[in-house]
């Protein structure tokens, strides 16, 4: 099954100028990293303390896009400037799984929405996140691979609270599609596990 990952390059193409620029101006790919972080606890906090408002719901998509945006930017950083180091590394898989839970799990309170599946789903979205990381522990390559990553995690929620946020009631094919999610995440789990295993093999 494709994911949206599969973007990647063309994304950071994209970037590229971007990156370069600050990488000028002496902005750390570190900087970077946490700025994505502390964007997403904004956003999450801003739902999290207005439950029943519409307008937080609808900063989400933006947010996620610019976090998605940032996260590419701080691996180019350090990669392609010379700004790798042990601590940006650490940083990278904290920032990603401490952003994933500090943006999905107030969607718990909002009103309607099954709060049990959103915890589901941010649990299983830090399993298949470090499922990745065991990966490399092990001496395989860090795995990404899967049908329901960072990326695609992103475009569900940021459309699912885009129509939130539009004032649709939480219907049930809201719980449909967070049961989906949740079965593409134990199967993105099991992918990465097994791709894992069958590369050292």
């Amino acid at each position: 099954m494709a994911s949206i990952y599969a973007l990647k390059p063309r994304f950071q193409a994209s970037l590229r100028p971007l990156v370069g620029w600050l990488a000028r101006l002496g902005v750390s790919a570190n900087q970077v990293t946490v700025t994505a972080l502390a964007l997403s606890c904004l956003v999450g906090a801003l739902i999290a303390f207005n439950p029943s408002a519409k307008w937080p719901l609808l900063l989400m998509p933006a947010a996620l896009f610019l976090r998605m945006a940032l996260n590419a930017i701080d691996g180019m950083l350090a990669r392609e400037h010379g700004m790798q180091s042990p601590l940006g590394a650490m940083l990278n898989e904290l920032g990603d799984v401490l952003s994933d839970t500090a943006l999905y799990l107030p969607l718990a309170l909002l009103p309607g929405v099954a709060a049990v599946w959103i915890v589901v789903i941010v649990i299983l979205a830090i399993i298949s996140e470090m499922t990745g990381v065991v990966a490399a522990q092990i001496g395989a390559a860090r795995r990404y691979d899967g049908p329901m990553g960072k990326s695609d995690r992103a475009f569900v929620f940021g459309i699912l609270c885009l129509i939130l946020g539009l004032g649709f009631h939480a219907v049930p094919w809201v719980d449909g599609l967070l049961v989906v999610t949740g079965i593409l995440l134990v199967v993105t789990i099991f992918k990465r596990a097994r791709g894992a295993l069958v590369e050292l093999r």
